[in-house]
């Protein structure tokens, strides 16, 4: 950030339509000091980059002279350090500029060599979790310049809850119109006389609040809004004797003013349901005690107890018991979890079954739920490119609009001798649908429906720019480690030797016991999935650089690479062909001798997530290409490349990856890159589209445009194709306010329609413009499933 220059963010209360937001935007700008303004009407919020100097103060005076409520937010908390590179959650992501044959794994307690020279030295069998937090935990670090809104939404503390729509001062204001054009026209019928009169009375009840923001917003910079053409036209029926008429326009204007604040509510309403979903309490285990504490107030590194029913009060690791958790209210999955000690947990979810110890974390205002919230946020005050032509063109447009229909109404008369108030009454009418406010709202509802329908899907963009650019790609450069795979080996393949394949799984889980190392934990993971219960091995150490040693039963066993064993053993022909074979499928292979002899074999690899294949039949599907890009050997690329179908390019250093998403660009490909951050931010900068997938709070949301919140490859998908129903919705939103506009044009200057119809159609477009657009809100994914 710029010397001198801060950041404030205001809450705002009462804009409800894209015109609201450009008076604010205007008027603010015209305060000294002020360099930048940003305004979210769906989130109720406004960014102001100010001079350090400048009065906040006049700021929130100057919105609040416009007609609107504006508060900062608690001041930004201190940056705990960007998350510059996203770890795959658990740190069991493989580095994939060290390839299988060559992986040095010095940094672990238990160290694999590499896969074809797999040894397990420097087995050092620590403890999995200690209280002295030596055990690697994914990392927490807040994203830089964290917003401090999150810490008002976190705790629930909205500046400004206007409650049910009946009871804010807009509905106030219409009941009072409406009241009072009921007792005109009841006047009017009893007293023919006064009609004229009653009924000024009536419209100007509704006018003055009216005339009032739209003097003050001419004075601040807006002379063009809503609120001075409906000044302009009320005021100009009166003098045309059209005074029933004028006050029933005033009232139809208050009625789809509120209409819109209701739809748009329905938006804001769906960020705020996200905060809603964490508890406001949490069980804190302190000195063997569970106390009852505010849910913002736990600390990193706090065990918090989790009882069946309820939900997560935080981003944790679950260091005992295991349940099934309910991940639908995030992540939009159905099917409920299997989680057990070590895996992560987020947020917002619900625990169904057992009872759960949980480390935390994440703070509050870092937790999973409270970063979703503060993207939208700020992705919803950032505008596309679409948004913005439409802005620039409503400048002109409006001014416009009222040269026309001063035209209507004095060419007529002077060059045809029409009478006056026909073309008059019809250039009055020409102004109310003019209107732009459907226009302008257009591409705005649509953005922030689309947002916020993304975050409760896991699916994170970092505003309508980015958003509108995914519907364009037709080349997706994706990752292999922590992308299209897991991010840790799974056994693939037992060969029984001299003992049995449940037998020789056995005997290695027994010398595994203790390690956190990815490839002893995938062999413990297998024989907890098998129901094996694995025995505690005695004179159990490591063989510097070769594997590991233990006795189980009065049986001496060693677990190393196959080169390691066959220093100790022949292996045989048929053994070796094997070992050749899995390994040409890219697959790490361990050997466990037991009394000299060959027990069996075990094969591991980094397997595809379980969505890979459907992830890519439906990026194929939308129209793009797909390539690989890996720092991974030639050999585990092109199996993985083979499972999958695609072409994988591998042996890639972070510099290869930037310079192939340059030429896929210089080819004209729209080119998106998808990457768990580590190794990656070279090319996730030079794609069209950078993409960070990960898990939880480790998802480098300060490094890319877009982020797979849950890890799903078909999530990539998804985004492509929320943007094109979004692209495709704002059309629909643009044909709906210029065709009506359009149509009513026509009948009100052949005389078909007058005032009425004329407020109508703007009211009716903006209100159908809202409804269509907060469709998205809907929207379930590819399939119908999120």
């Amino acid at each position: 950030m710029t010397a001198g220059i801060d950041t404030t963010r205001f809450r705002v209360e009462g804009m409800d339509c894209a015109s609201c937001a450009t008076k604010v935007d205007t008027a603010v700008r015209r305060i000294a000091g002020v360099e930048d303004v940003s305004v979210s009407v769906v989130s109720g919020t406004m960014t102001v980059m100010h001079s350090s100097a400048t009065d906040l103060g006049v700021v929130s005076g100057k919105v609040t002279s416009l007609g609107y409520k504006a508060t900062p937010l608690p001041a930004r908390a201190a940056p705990g350090g960007a998350l510059d590179e996203p770890v795959i959650a658990d740190g069991l992501g493989v580095d994939e500029d060290q390839d299988h044959d060559g992986h040095g794994r010095e940094s672990h307690d238990h160290d694999h060599a590499p896969h074809a020279d797999h040894d397990h030295g420097g087995h050092g069998h620590s403890v999995p979790e200690s209280s002295d937090g030596k055990r690697r935990e994914p990392a927490t670090t807040p994203a830089a310049g964290k917003d401090a809104a999150l810490e008002g939404l976190h705790g629930h503390d909205h500046a400004f809850e206007e409650g049910p729509w009946w009871k804010t001062s807009k509905a106030r204001l219409t009941i009072i119109a409406g009241i009072a054009v009921a007792v005109a026209f009841a006047a009017g019928q009893i007293f023919p006389q006064v009609e004229q009169w009653v009924f000024i009375a009536a419209m100007v009840v509704g006018l003055l609040p009216i005339a009032r923001r739209a003097y003050v917003g001419a004075v601040n910079g807006s002379p063009f809004s809503i609120e001075t053409l409906m000044t302009v036209a009320a005021v100009g029926a009166v003098f045309i004797n059209a005074a029933e008429e004028a006050a029933i326009v005033v009232l139809l204007f208050l009625v789809g003013e509120l209409l819109e604040g209701v739809a748009t509510g329905r938006a804001r309403a769906s960020i705020k349901a996200l905060a809603s979903l964490v508890p406001k309490t949490a069980f804190r285990e302190v000195g063997g005690k569970t106390d009852e504490v505010p849910a913002d107030s736990l600390a990193i590194g706090d065990v918090i107890l989790v009882r069946p029913g309820d939900r997560m009060p935080a981003d944790g690791i679950i260091v005992s018991g295991e349940s099934a958790i309910d991940e639908a209210p995030v992540t939009g999955e159905s099917v409920p979890k299997r989680k057990q000690i070590d895996d992560q947990v987020f947020a917002g979810t619900i625990n169904q079954e057992g009872a759960l110890r949980v480390r935390v974390t994440a703070a509050a205002a870092d937790n999973t739920i409270s970063r979703i919230i503060a993207l939208v946020e700020e992705a919803q005050e950032s505008k596309a490119p679409t948004e913005r032509f439409i802005d620039r063109f409503s400048r002109y447009y409006t001014p416009g609009v009222m040269v026309v229909a001063a035209l209507i109404a004095v060419l007529p008369p002077l060059i045809t001798g029409a009478p006056w108030d026909e073309w008059i009454y019809k250039g009055l009418a020409v102004l109310l649908i003019g209107c732009p406010c459907a226009l302008v709202i257009s591409t705005p509802a649509a953005i922030a429906a689309a947002l916020s329908a993304g975050a409760r899907r896991g699916l994170l963009m970092k505003g309508g720019a980015v958003l509108e650019s995914l519907g364009k790609i037709n080349m997706v450069a994706l990752d292999k480690t922590g992308t299209l795979t897991a991010g840790k080996p799974q056994v693939t393949d037992i060969v029984a030797g001299a003992r049995s394949e449940r037998e020789t799984l056995e005997l290695a889980a027994a010398l595994e016991v203790g390690s956190s190392h990815p490839l002893a934990s995938a062999i413990l993971s297998r024989a907890k999935a098998d129901g094996i219960e694995p025995a505690q091995a005695t004179k159990a150490g490591a063989v510097g650089g070769k594997g590991v040693v233990g006795t189980v039963n009065g049986t001496d066993l060693f677990l190393g690479s196959p080169k390691a064993v066959a220093e100790k053993v022949a292996l045989g022909t048929e053994l070796d062909a094997r070992i050749v074979a899995l390994n040409d499928e890219g697959k790490t292979v361990s050997v466990l001798l037991a009394n000299g002899e060959v027990a069996g074999l075990i094969a591991m690899r980094d397997e595809p997530r379980p969505d890979a294949i459907e992830g890519l039949k439906a990026l194929k599907a939308l129209g793009a290409d797909i390539v690989m890009l890996t720092g991974d050997n030639k050999r585990t690329a092109a199996a993985i490349g083979r499972a999958l179908g695609i072409e994988p390019r591998a042996e890639l250093l972070p510099e290869d990856k930037q310079r192939i998403v340059g030429e896929l660009k210089a080819t004209g490909k729209v080119v998106a890159k998808v990457g768990d951050g580590i190794n990656d931010a070279p090319a996730l900068a030079a794609a069209d589209i950078g993409i960070a997938m990960g898990g939880g709070t480790d998802v480098a949301l300060e490094t890319a445009d877009a982020a797979v919140l849950h890890g799903r490859v078909v999530d990539v998908a998804n985004m492509i194709a929320l943007s094109q129903a979004t692209m495709a919705n704002i059309g629909q939103n643009i044909t709906i306010s210029l065709g009506l506009k359009a149509f009513f044009l026509v009948t009100t200057v052949i005389g078909v329609t007058g005032l009425w119809p004329a407020i109508l159609a703007d009211t009716g477009a903006t209100v159908l413009v809202t409804a269509n657009a907060m469709r998205l809100l809907g929207w379930k994914g590819l399939g119908g499933k999120a």
